[in-house]
């Protein structure tokens, strides 16, 4: 097991939520899915579970999306799995589910193997005990990939052979602003990758620089980074459809822009469970620019058209782009 649920082990005073998460990309760019399995838990209460499901296609006119709650008694851990809501399910090698709501029906039975090795994004494991940071997230998926069927509708959509990942991620709040930018098989070589999630954290009446943590694989060579020792040189310009970033790392320096236009994205409200709500943006075929900068070696340009994730979440309106008509917790 590369990672396991946390929600069973929180007490009943205490706020939580957790969130599996899929991205996968069909070969190319242009076309993918992101599907979350997500506990939504407020202090003294039950938890609520809900399924969330978006299909990106650049050549519409933006992505098809839906979302369904149910309560704690349709909520569980399969045996050997990671998560089961209702009769949907993610577990090693498969994930598998369906959604009726109102306007949309969406489905997916997926296949997946295992890949490259976990990635724990915060550097030292005692920080997954710590109070702080108050989320807590790894991919213990972070370049695998996918096959089977998701189906939006009517239309049934193939996958075949899509690279993606899996994420995991839980805590009692989230940031006051973060920023996830992911790609699966940079410059077109497989195992390649990115997945990078920052994060300004609110402390009393403070709020942090922006902290990075992540990896960048390139040529096969896995290289850390962000880590709160680098905040000094982490520089995010983030807006609503697109992010210039500069990420160092231990031996690495990566510079970059993700973006992608302002119909593909996704809009929806995630709340804190104690209060209050974050309007958050993806759009996972995004277009990403990566210069890499590493000792004895001449910089090197990646590019991954139509095929990375962008996330931006914050307190900020939406700028245009319609939220989803799902409340969360």
């Amino acid at each position: 097991m590369r990672t396991e649920a946390q929600f069973q082990n929180v007490s009943e005073r205490a706020g939580h939520y957790e969130s599996f998460y899929l991205k996968a990309n069909r070969p190319g760019g242009g076309a993918g899915a992101w599907i979350r399995y997500t506990v939504h838990k407020r202090p003294g209460e039950e938890p609520t579970a809900s399924l969330w499901f978006t299909y990106f296609d650049g050549a519409e006119d933006g992505p098809r999306a839906a979302k369904a709650t149910v309560g704690a008694g349709e909520l569980g851990v399969p045996e050997g799995g990671f998560i089961k809501i209702a009769d949907s399910v993610l577990e090693p090698g498969r994930a598998a589910g369906r959604i009726e709501a109102p306007d949309v029906t969406a489905s997916w039975d997926l296949r997946f193997d295992d890949g490259a090795e976990p990635l724990r994004h915060l550097p030292y494991d005692r920080l997954y005990r710590a109070r702080l940071p108050r989320t807590k997230f790894l991919s213990p998926y972070p370049a695998s990939t996918f096959e089977g069927e998701v189906a939006v509708g009517d239309e049934r959509i193939p996958v075949a052979g899509w690279p993606g990942m899996i994420g995991h991620n839980w805590g009692t709040e989230h940031a006051e602003r973060w920023v996830w930018i992911q790609g699966s098989n940079l410059g077109g070589r497989e195992g390649d990758y990115i997945d990078v999630a920052a994060g300004r954290i609110k402390i009393g009446p403070w709020t942090t620089p922006w902290v990075a943590n992540g990896r960048l694989v390139l040529d096969g060579e896995p290289l850390r980074i962000g880590g709160f020792d680098r905040v000094y040189g982490t520089q995010l310009h983030e807006e609503p459809t697109g992010c210039e970033f500069t990420l160092p790392g231990k031996v690495v320096n990566v510079r970059g822009r993700v973006a992608a236009h302002k119909k593909d994205f996704v809009a929806w409200v995630y709340a804190d469970p104690k209060g209050p709500e974050h309007n958050t943006l993806n759009c996972s075929i995004s277009d990403l620019k990566l210069t890499v900068e590493r000792p004895r070696h001449s910089a090197a340009t990646v590019e991954l058209d139509g095929a990375a994730a962008y996330e931006f979440g914050s307190h900020e309106d939406t700028q245009g782009i319609p939220l989803q008509p799902y409340p969360d917790g």
